[in-house]
């Protein structure tokens, strides 16, 4: 191979490169990197197709990063460059080479490199356009200075990624660092689990506490130190001044507090996050009023504004309408939501009696903000009824009977009262109401659309009021519903468990809030209405988690069937990467599912990897865009369906 030098102007684009695209930004940096320290690597090229013309085969991109320092007057359109001259029969295998074999500076090279700079008095600014890199990422490198020199050998050695290497510099203490990481299983050694682990006596910005007051900036204004951290991409922290914090949130919850403490209830409290005991007492609930006539003219007024703004936005949104008048509606619509809602809360109100002997829960929702549990009966609050004797209703002072009210029946209210007060053999009483429900089955099975309402009604009870409920069903329509939490640790990032928990409080707006008002408001919802909340509630019951022991073999594998009659593809709902699988399993199961989603040359790629954290990050790589999902995620297909013998197997999916 033969050096020369080239002028720049000399130089072509080689229509055999195999990177056909450039990222502007990176381009810059580059231009930037070669203004300050020259081209560090010799491009590759070929003879042209014209006499004294050469091809770039290797490193087009410092070509263009020197054309871009010559429009902006740095060098001039003949500037030497250094050139390695090959056969042109070779080009692509070379620029295939130089772009396939690149490597990365590795991050803690990196940390060490920018260190040295930065002893030598470089500021940041400059450290950035030596390297070409952000100063974002400078003083993400220097922060890795608080990390113990143990853990930056284990992310040398790939025992480590960079995301938990990073979490480690919320903290400066060696020591600890090391504990933590000693401490936490191999398993579940994730980023946030560490920044958990170290600040212990810290509150990140994600604490419900810090969203209810507005986030850091404002508990920061008020005189509470700041831990920061750079690896945050929403710029995150921690607050240190958790006594601060505490009475920050403890007034904002007080100010919610405030409506219920004057409103006549027995007793109002807070709490940092819903307790749960408030799910063992009964609650009480809300009796409708009508509005005003002044109110009710006011909702129907907003209302017929409400519909006429939806189909003008609606209406400009097809014509392209005016930016400003449609942004002028949204906020007007905005606005009428806020009253109506306003007026929908006073078609509600909770009797005196009831509020005198109830109480309110105000605490922190996992959203960062105020809510309260209203109507909450504790054991210490509940009146003892007073008893037969003390009654002057029944029986006048001189031992006279008192007047008798006659009812729709016919029947005095005396009458009715001695004949309930009668007591019935037990033996009786079973062969009775055994006949009582012998004829409401006969009933019920003669008119589906009371059944639908009945067993909706039975179900929602379970699913929908929380874990004390004193309404019951007459129906034993018993449904079992196995949370997923025990097993879904984060289930925000589960897409499937984040639009079911969107489903839930859909629904939990729809239905009214007082049990003993479900079974009519079911009677009166139409038939399509209904079959929804079955689909909604028969939901809940759905489980096809495999534990090590259990019973259910045969309904798991009903799971699957059930599956295919919903034809679930569960590539919309799960991504096989490192997190959710591949550092869950061990080297031969990573390289097993890498050949099966992209073959033999894919799979020979993770076998070569020197430790597992590397062929992890390389099966993520190898298997992202492919669709292949470990088997216990798949919807099994079906054993007994016939097999087409001429038709041919799916294709490898593309890398």
């Amino acid at each position: 191979m033969t050096t020369i030098i080239i002028e720049l102007n000399k130089l072509d684009a080689d229509p055999k490169n195999v990177r056909k695209r450039y990222d502007p930004v990176k381009l810059r940096e580059l231009a930037a990197n070669i203004g300050a320290e020259g081209v560090l690597q010799n491009l590759v090229v070929r003879a042209g197709d014209k006499r004294g013309r050469y091809f770039v085969t290797a490193g087009e991109r410092r070509r263009l990063a020197l054309l871009l320092l010559v429009e902006q007057g740095k060098i001039a359109k003949n500037h030497p460059v250094e050139c390695k001259l090959r056969e042109a029969a070779n080009a692509t295998e070379i620029s295939l080479s130089e772009n396939v074999f690149r490597e990365d500076m590795h991050p803690v090279d990196q940390y060490e490199a920018f260190s040295t700079m930065a002893a030598e008095g470089k500021s940041i600014t400059d450290i950035a356009a030596h390297f070409s890199v952000t100063e974002i990422i400078v003083r993400r490198r220097l922060a890795l200075a608080k990390v113990s020199p143990k853990l930056l050998e284990l992310h040398r050695d790939g025992e480590m990624t960079f995301e938990q290497l990073s979490a480690f510099t919320v903290c400066d203490d060696h020591e600890r660092q090391e504990q933590v990481w000693g401490s936490l299983s191999q398993w579940d050694r994730r980023a946030r689990q560490i920044k958990s682990a170290l600040m212990t006596e810290e509150v990140p910005s994600t604490d419900r506490r810090v969203m209810l007051i507005g986030g850091l900036d404002v508990y920061e204004q008020a005189g509470g130190a700041v831990r920061r951290d750079l690896f945050d991409e929403e710029g995150g922290g921690y607050a240190l001044d958790v006594a601060l914090l505490d009475r920050l949130a403890s007034e904002k919850l007080e100010d919610a507090a405030a409506p219920y403490r004057g409103a006549g209830w027995k007793w109002v409290e807070t709490a940092f996050e819903r307790p749960d005991w408030i799910f063992n007492f009964p609650r009480i609930y809300p009796t409708e009023v009508e509005l005003s006539a002044e109110d009710q003219a006011e909702h129907d007024s907003l209302s017929q504004e409400h519909d006429d703004l939806t189909e003008l936005i609606d209406g400009e949104d097809d014509e392209d309408g005016d930016d400003e008048s449609i942004e002028a509606a949204v906020q007007r619509l905005a606005e009428i939501d806020k009253r109506l809602d306003e007026l929908s809360a006073k078609q509600e109100t909770y009797l005196p009696e009831d509020m005198a002997r109830g109480g309110v829960v105000v605490f922190i929702n996992r959203f960062g903000n105020a809510e309260a549990a209203v109507g909450i009966i504790r054991e210490e609050d509940e009146v003892e009824e007073p008893d037969d004797d003390d009654s002057d209703e029944a029986v006048a002072e001189d031992g006279e009977a008192g007047p008798e009210t006659v009812n729709a029946s016919g029947k005095s209210s005396a009458t009715e009262e001695r004949i309930s007060n009668f007591t019935h053999p037990q033996s009786l009483i079973e062969v009775l109401t055994a006949k009582k429900t012998a004829a409401l089955r006969v009933e019920l099975a003669n008119n589906p659309g009371v059944a639908l309402a009945a067993v909706v009604h039975a179900m929602l009870l379970r699913i929908s009021y929380g874990g004390y409920v004193s309404e019951q069903s007459a129906l034993q329509v018993s449904l079992i519903h196995e949370r997923t939490g025990k097993w879904i640790k984060e289930p925000e990032d589960c897409a499937a468990s984040v639009a079911f928990e969107s489903l839930q409080e859909n629904y939990g707006h729809k239905i009214p809030g007082n049990p003993a008002d479900l079974f009519d408001w079911c009677l009166e919802q139409d038939r399509d209405e209904l079959l929804s909340l079955l689909a909604y509630a028969a939901a809940h019951a759905v489980n096809a988690v495999e534990v090590k022991f259990s019973d259910r073999r045969s309904g798991i594998e009903q799971a699957n069937q059930l599956g295919r009659a919903l034809k679930v593809d569960m590539t919309n709902w799960f991504e096989t990467t490192a997190d959710s699988y591949f550092s869950h399993v061990n080297r031969r199961g990573i390289e097993q599912a890498v050949l099966e989603a992209r073959g033999p040359e894919a799979a020979l790629a993770v076998s070569a990897a020197s430790k597992k954290a590397e062929a992890v990050l390389i099966a993520e790589r190898k298997v992202k865009g492919s669709g292949w999902l470990p088997a216990p995620v798949r919807i099994a297909a079906d054993p007994n369906a016939e097999v087409d013998a001429d038709a041919q197997p799916l294709p490898m999916a593309a890398e």
